[in-house]
């Protein structure tokens, strides 16, 4: 006896349609899975086993396939778990073969029966409505995250749930889409006392989706202004929303009770993660920090600890806003289209741009440090700024603007530049060749300093981009002590 389940195998963030065979046949007992299935997709077969003596089914006596169609899609994960399981009931004609039809089925098995969530449930969703599927049985932690790709999910907790369902024993409840949340409590930019040139260019960064770089001694609060930069950007929109879901879901890194993703990610990788952490690959072929920040903000703490080819990797999606990472095992694109943020000390022992302590590197010492950022790295920051130690009268000071101030500055400057930047006048442009002329500065980095003029422009509310705006995007390039 043959029956058809139909599921579907994550390769990168896209969903390729797999058909799961399942053959009985009188012999010796014995249960087999091909089609190039990974360990974990192996095992399914202890998983499938006890879930259904543990659902109170017989599990099919004699010989058992089960085959993963196409035979050359690796398959991986343990999200073939119910779709197989649903093949042999109904191979044994426990559960109708005609309902199986029209649904697609993902999930997790555990030894009592019971459904485990699983990553990408999203994009197998997404696949299977493209595919003319009209529903996905799905565990019940999963079924709003399916509910965004708007096709109808079968919430079922246990294996016995499904084949109630498809024998027209059981009706599982309609899943609502899930609400839109309220903003997260983020960290404040109020906690921030003095370091107002810092404070001015972590607005213009968030105004204008720029990289932004700040060295300094240890302790003057460049990690501090950092981890503020989420707190003064907008929500995200429901397309970026969704696309940003999307990778933390095949990354299976989706919270249980938040299925939508509506604010900018935050990630701060340790200087100690391998380069395919940052930017993606691994056995499985997985998105990285860099791909996990899109739309939001990728931290780089203490940039100069990180290894070098780490580094020279995020070039590309810097430039590109996406990772294309090529494996024996295949080939994925990963959107990665964030802000980097860059923390630094300006030297080895970190007392260099400190009035109060000397530096006790030697010239040598200094230099290898520098040489752990290229300049082609450098030239990709937009805003660079060294922050000092701030004084005893700021420390003392009362609380500063709020988050919530700033982010409307941020959202209504958006809000102009969406509608087209604005012109440079004459004088601008004259000083903007100038500098080109008098400064180290490529043709890229003349031209993100006139996307941070022109964002300056749209915070002051101006028709057009000024000399003025032009002066203080030019006094963001890399100072002396930050340069390569």
């Amino acid at each position: 006896m043959l029956a058809r389940a139909v599921t579907h195998a994550l390769v990168g963030l896209d969903a390729r349609r797999v058909e799961v065979e399942a053959h009985v046949q009188s012999g010796l007992p014995s249960f087999r899975i091909v089609g190039l299935a990974d360990r974990a997709c192996q095992e399914a077969r202890e998983r499938v086993r006890s879930g259904i003596a543990a659902a109170e089914l017989e599990f099919p006596e004699g010989r058992v396939t089960v085959n993963l169609a196409p035979a050359e899609l690796r398959k991986e994960g343990s999200g073939f778990d119910l779709p197989i399981a649903l093949a042999l009931l109904a191979a044994s004609r426990q559960v109708p073969r005609d309902r199986l039809q029209g649904h697609a089925a993902v999930g997790e098995l555990a030894l009592d029966g019971r459904l485990r969530r699983v990553g990408g449930v999203l994009a197998v969703a997404e696949a299977a409505r493209r595919h003319g599927l009209e529903r996905i049985l799905c565990p019940r932690d999963s079924a709003q995250e399916a509910t965004l790709a708007g096709i109808e999910p079968v919430p079922v907790r246990h294996l016995a749930d499904a084949v109630a369902y498809l024998r027209g024993e059981h009706q599982p409840e309609p899943v609502p889409p899930p609400a839109r949340g309220e903003t997260p409590a983020l960290a404040d930019l109020a906690d921030v006392r003095g370091q107002e040139r810092a404070r001015r260019a972590l607005e213009i960064a968030a105004a204008g989706g720029h990289n932004l770089l700040l060295g300094g001694p240890p302790g003057t609060g460049k990690t501090m202004l950092a981890r503020r930069l989420p707190g003064i950007l907008p929500p995200l929109d429901e397309e970026a929303a969704l696309e940003v879901t999307r990778i933390h879901s095949v990354a299976g890194l989706l919270p249980t009770d938040q299925p939508l993703l509506e604010h900018p990610p935050f990630r701060a990788p340790h200087h100690s993660a391998s380069t395919a952490a940052i930017v993606g690959g691994g056995p499985g072929i997985r998105p990285g920090e860099a791909s996990l920040a899109h739309r939001g903000v990728l931290l780089l703490d203490e940039l100069a600890e990180f290894a070098r080819p780490s580094l020279e990797a995020l070039r590309q999606p810097l430039e590109d806003g996406y990772v294309s990472v090529a494996r024996a095992a295949g080939r994925a694109v990963f959107p990665a289209r964030f802000q980097l943020v860059g923390t630094m000390n300006l030297c080895p022992c970190g007392a260099r741009g400190d009035p109060l302590v000397e530096c006790t590197c030697s010239a040598q010492r200094l230099a290898r440090y520098r040489d752990k950022l290229s300049r082609a790295l450098l030239d990709r920051f937009d805003l660079v700024l060294a922050v000092p130690r701030a004084r005893a009268e700021e420390l003392a000071a009362p609380r500063a603007e709020p988050s919530a101030a700033v982010r409307a500055r941020v959202v209504a400057a958006r809000e102009r530049l969406r509608a087209g930047a604005p012109e440079r006048v004459p004088e601008a442009d004259a000083l903007l060749s100038n500098a080109v002329e008098r400064l180290p500065l490529s043709g890229r980095g003349r031209a993100r300093v006139a996307r941070v003029a022109g964002t300056i422009a749209a915070l002051a509310a101006a028709d057009s981009v000024l000399p003025e705006h032009v002066a203080e995007a030019l006094a963001y390039r890399a100072p002396q002590e930050l340069a390569a």
